[in-house]
């Protein structure tokens, strides 16, 4: 089953990259609207400005997903980095799509008194051509984690992440499933090396966030 392809629109005159499913896919997401596991009929990822502070974002995506006509249940991204500056990466079937906001990283298990919040975001969405088992998504999820960590650390970046990274993993809904994703399984091997191409070449982008003017 082939991925669909990402098209770029405009919601309150800010870049929103909008995947249409003509098919329902299978996903797994941390993201703040249509996370968890289930059907999925779209999913964006929308630029949003540095200092996002909506009360309600799960309200908030709902307002832009009916501005562009996205109809069922969906997976909403949000980020302040301009999404025209998102990096595909291909590996094995599987289509992985970055943006990588890295301005404020953090390490993991640091004592929160230790280091002061700060917007910051990775996004990943990520496609695989095959059915995954419920624990192959879980498992997909830390594959993603490990992936991204490993490009950042390699790529200079003190930390694991950002306090506000979102993932998300569609795979086809029907089909024989596939019952690993981890970083040494047939998907999550190839769903590894994408994710690491797309975080390392996302981090080399200058001046990511979204430029109003």
């Amino acid at each position: 089953m082939i991925a669909p392809s990402p098209v770029l629109h405009a919601v309150q005159d800010r870049p929103v990259l909008v995947w249409r499913c003509t098919r329902k896919w299978l996903a797994i997401s941390s993201a703040p609207s249509g996370g968890g596991i289930g059907l999925r009929d779209w999913v964006f990822n929308a630029t949003v400005v540095t200092d996002y502070d909506h009360p309600d974002p799960s309200a908030h995506v709902d307002e832009m997903a009916a501005g562009l006509g996205l109809t069922g249940a969906g997976i909403g991204l949000l980020t302040a980095v301009d999404v025209r500056h998102e990096v595909t990466a291909t590996d094995g079937g599987v289509r992985v799509s970055v943006t990588t906001g890295a301005n404020a990283p953090v390490w993991a298990a640091a004592p929160v008194d230790e280091q002061a919040w700060a917007p910051g975001t990775i996004n990943a969405v990520c496609w695989s051509p095959v059915r995954l088992s419920e624990a192959a998504l879980v498992n997909a999820v830390a594959t993603v984690a490990e992936a991204k960590t490993q490009a950042l650390l390699e790529s200079g970046v003190a930390g694991t992440g950002t306090v506000t990274d979102a993932t998300a993993v569609l795979c086809p809904a029907d089909g024989d499933p596939e019952p690993y994703g981890g970083p040494r399984s047939r998907v999550g091997a190839a769903l590894a090396r994408a994710v690491h191409a797309a975080v390392t070449a996302g981090l080399r982008v200058e001046h990511a966030r979204h430029d109003p003017s």
